[in-house]
């Protein structure tokens, strides 16, 4: 490694710890731990506590979520389906016990097939990280799985027919807690929900699950001074912490 690769990685690990102390973060789990210090990490990583199933259920949920993915992939219910580079299902750990929903997939998700991976996404990766996890140990939705134009916000009736799959991977995934990124979201999953600063940081219930309505990624991203935000959304993710302690 040079030295101007060097500079680089510092910088890189200078600005990740600015965001870090931007949130209010009064921990840090260094990736670099020795191996039997990692394996007890994971015995309380409250992630990593799920039902087992047999082989044959195995083959039952993967040949759900195969059919889910395909019809997703396929999908004309709206017009949407006419602009898209790809549609954007979700990825992660499908038998999370933490699910992060957002709005609709934009420009960066559009092109990779991938949910939040533009500068929003890699905002959401660090909060992720931050709360001690990857986001391969959660799952990453979007309401819409289309990319409106201009990333403008999605009307009720593309609400409406792409529904049917977000409620499927719910079902499918089983959270325990689920995190609501914005207002779409949280007005999909908290029906008659008020503004976002009467909500935010107050859990609701969908269909028997904890939502925590917190702000957008990209609303931190717009507001990127804002220490104040950034500190309201790391409050919200450790009252999901502390509801998913074993």
């Amino acid at each position: 490694m040079n030295g101007e690769d060097r500079f680089e990685d510092l910088e890189k690990i200078r600005e990740r710890l600015e965001f870090f102390r931007d949130l209010g973060v009064e921990f840090l789990i260094i990736s670099g731990e020795p191996a039997r210090k990692q394996e007890e990490m994971k015995k309380d990583n409250p992630l990593l506590i799920s039902p087992g199933l047999n082989q044959s259920q195995e083959a039952d949920v993967q040949a759900e979520w195969d059919r889910l993915i395909r019809k997703i992939l396929t999908c004309q219910a709206c017009p949407l389906y006419r602009g898209r580079t790809q549609a954007v299902p979700g990825e992660g750990n499908r038998q999370a016990r933490l699910m992060f929903v957002g709005e609709a997939p934009g420009r960066d998700e559009d092109l990779q097939g991938r949910p939040f991976v533009g500068r929003a996404g890699q905002l959401l990766t660090k909060i992720i990280q931050a709360m001690g996890f990857s986001r391969e140990e959660v799952y990453i939705a979007n309401v819409i799985k289309c990319r409106p134009p201009e990333n403008r916000t999605p009307k009720p009736d593309e609400v409406k027919a792409c529904s049917p799959f977000l409620l499927r991977q719910i079902e499918l995934v089983k959270p325990k807690v689920i995190v609501a990124l914005g207002k779409v979201a949280v007005d999909f999953l908290l029906p008659g929900a008020r503004s976002m600063s009467e909500v935010r940081g107050k859990f609701g219930q969908f269909q028997g699950i904890p939502v925590m309505p917190t702000f957008h990624p990209s609303y931190l991203v717009r507001n990127e001074g804002n220490k104040e935000i950034k500190r309201m959304v790391w409050e919200d993710m450790k009252k999901v912490l502390q509801l998913l302690k074993p």
